[in-house]
């Protein structure tokens, strides 16, 4: 594959594809070896040969600019090899396109993803712009970035995640069915629940704060002693009714993480469960956990993780509990909108980014129109051949590629091809 340029031709430019090589993440969560598709999408893009046996867990595959997981050039315009793709970008900055580079400066907005999620990620938040500041300046070695983190996961196998919080009136059962929640917390917190309305928004948000507050804040003797009389009464109860999903899924939880907060604290979030092909997006300060499946993710470039449950790494209780929302509902599940035949985007409310999926059957062709801003392709499936004005190369699973700005690809599979391609949201691109 040809490495992109941007070359002056009759008075224009023309631009070829850029190919990567990306970076890997073997975090204890992820799926263990062949099994996982972060693995056959890595070693295809490496072309290296891996162990299938080894018992690694090949968690997060990371395709953009961001220094925890850079992406590299497969070479460079010398031949030799080692340019990450941030610095090529620093070199030939008019490949971000103008509106992309006021905004944002000379680096990509977005960071692309591939996950397999084999045990449940910890319950996380992401900070807003001004909190993301304030904590990269306070704690710079934990939270290395100064952005926030939207981000959207798009199921590629059917995906399972905990987000949001609970509408209230699924709240009030809750807190009735488990009574180690008042246990915990407190009858009179527990109460003013009850005393409540859906339409007074902020006493709602202040009485769930209060009590998802106290909840996490359980000290770790207590929180033993409530986790093992909720698995007991589980347990008892299993043989005289059927147990509820949460029920089931919060037995599950604890055999992972025993004596953790977060197995109760799972009572008060919505659990989703994503067909392949439809798309969850959070925005900054909500509560989610990915809990298993495999999914293509994209976000704001940045790595900030607010800890507070289901995980071995460090915590930080008080800092989660006060950035929250607290806002309560199902979250919105975007199934895509199909904008020319074979391909279908998914468009959150986020500047930063949006994605596109095509599913191209073989001996199919299909147009990705140039637009004033960066992208990256994913291949997934299948093999064709990607055309520009400048260049024409053969495509196969694994290959990742940067798009620079302006430039239209004619795709032909030859195979059936399944494509991503990650890129700024066309509502900023297009904006007045």
């Amino acid at each position: 594959m040809e490495i992109a340029t941007v070359v002056k031709a009759n008075g224009g430019c023309r631009r070829r594809l850029l190919p990567l090589k990306c970076s890997v993440k073997d975090y204890a969560w992820g799926t263990i070896g062949s099994d996982s598709l972060v693995y056959k999408v890595y070693t295809a893009n490496c072309d290296d040969r891996i162990d299938s046996t080894a018992k690694r867990p090949y968690a997060e595959l990371w395709m953009g600019t961001h220094e925890s997981g850079p992406s590299y050039l497969e070479e460079d315009a010398d031949g030799s090899s080692g340019v990450t793709l941030r610095s090529w970008i620093h070199e030939n900055p008019e490949s971000l396109g103008d509106r992309v580079l006021e905004k944002w400066g000379c680096d990509l907005p977005f960071l692309f993803k591939v996950l397999s999620v084999a045990r449940p990620l910890s319950i996380q938040a992401h900070p807003d712009k001004v909190l993301a500041k304030k904590m990269h300046k306070a704690h710079p070695n934990l939270y290395k970035d100064d952005n926030h983190k939207p981000e959207m996961a798009l199921a590629y196998t059917q995906f399972e995640a905990l987000c949001g919080f609970i509408p209230l009136q699924e709240l009030k059962s809750v807190i009735r069915a488990i009574p180690e929640i008042e246990e915990l917390v407190g009858s009179e917190e527990t109460n003013q629940v009850f005393c409540i309305s859906e339409h007074d928004e902020e006493k709602v948000k202040s009485a769930v704060r209060t009590i998802f507050t106290l909840l996490m804040s359980a000290g770790p003797d207590t929180t033993k002693q409530i986790v093992f009389k909720l698995k007991r009464r589980l347990h008892m109860e299993s043989q005289e009714r059927h147990l509820t999903e949460k029920e089931r899924l919060v037995l599950k939880l604890e055999k992972q993480y025993p004596n953790d907060i977060g197995v109760i604290s799972a009572f008060f979030f919505n659990y989703i469960k994503l067909n392949p092909g439809e798309a969850l997006y959070l925005g900054a300060n909500e509560p989610h956990a990915y809990l298993f499946g495999e999914c293509i993710e994209v976000m704001a470039t940045s790595d900030n993780v607010v800890r507070a449950g289901l995980t071995s790494k460090p915590l930080d209780i008080q800092s989660l509990c006060s950035m929250l929302t607290y806002k309560l509902g199902f979250p919105e599940i975007l199934k895509g909108t199909r904008i020319r035949p074979y391909i279908t985007r998914y468009l959150p409310p986020f500047e930063e980014f949006e994605v596109d999926v095509c599913d191209l059957p073989s001996g199919a062709s299909t147009v990705f129109p140039s637009v004033p801003g960066p992208s990256l392709l994913l291949v997934i499936h299948g093999e064709g051949r990607m055309s520009t004005d400048a260049s024409a190369d053969e495509v196969s699973v694994g290959d990742v590629l940067f798009v620079p700005a302006d430039t239209e690809i004619q795709l032909k599979s030859s195979s059936d091809l399944k494509l991503y391609r990650a890129g700024v949201n066309n509502r900023f691109l297009y904006s007045l």
